[in-house]
């Protein structure tokens, strides 16, 4: 039997004027996390929520919020995602200058770090503080907007990850964010990702619970047939 991988739906794509039907519908469906992409207009080009949503959706939700910062002052603003309820808080390596401390502050605020890198960052850049994140996300599209197509060097960037942890006898979860689907999911589970981020394969399927299970599904095989 493979390692079940973690599926964790963007609620980035579902229908704002109906989150909390949203997240009872993936959690239903078998979601191990609820990704919230926080974005500022500055580190991305896109503006979305804040604090105060999240503290809203916590309140609706039985599954770990997974909150991926794409801002630029998170050094500033950690305590808030903090107090709103995130059990997950993922930063990007390139918006801080002081990630280990950064890091260490989500840790002691009580929720599990994470850091990702974008695209155009090799995940080398991480070996001074991947022995204190409980999760590594490699963006699979340039981060700001959803529905964006898969970069397939991010297949080789996870193997190159997952190295990586293997020399240092590190198990951080590896996930990967952007455009995931039943195809993209097989290639990344083979190179040792074990935590999918969906938005549109899920929120924009016919029935958002089926997605869920045949992401998995393609993503497990892949894993067991190696």
């Amino acid at each position: 039997m493979s390692e079940r991988i973690l599926i964790a739906p963007s609620i980035l794509s579902a229908d704002f004027t109906r989150l909390a039907e949203a997240i009872k519908l993936i959690e239903e469906g078998g979601a191990d996390f609820i990704h919230v992409d926080v974005m500022d207009g500055h580190f991305v080009p896109n503006l979305t929520i804040g604090p105060p949503v999240i503290a809203a959706i916590k309140k609706v939700a039985t599954k770990p919020l997974d909150v991926h910062l794409m801002i630029d002052n998170v050094d500033a603003t950690i305590g808030w995602y903090l107090d709103a309820g995130a059990d997950w808080i993922t930063i990007h390596a390139e918006a801080s200058p002081h990630i280990h401390r950064t890091l260490g502050a989500i840790r002691a605020g009580g929720a599990k770090a994470g850091v990702s890198v974008n695209p155009g960052t090799p995940v080398d850049s991480l070996i001074e503080v991947i022995g204190m994140v409980d999760m590594v996300l490699v963006m699979s599209v340039n981060p700001g907007f959803g529905g964006q197509s898969f970069i397939e060097r991010s297949v080789d960037k996870v193997a190159e990850l997952r190295w990586m942890c293997d020399q240092l006898e590190l198990d951080p979860v590896i996930q990967v964010d952007g455009g995931i689907n039943v195809q993209t999911a097989a290639l990344v589970a083979a190179a040792g990702a074990n935590c999918l981020v969906a938005g549109n394969a899920v929120f924009g399927a016919p029935d958002p619970k089926a997605a869920i299970a045949e992401i998995r599904a393609a993503a497990e095989n892949a894993v067991e047939s190696q």
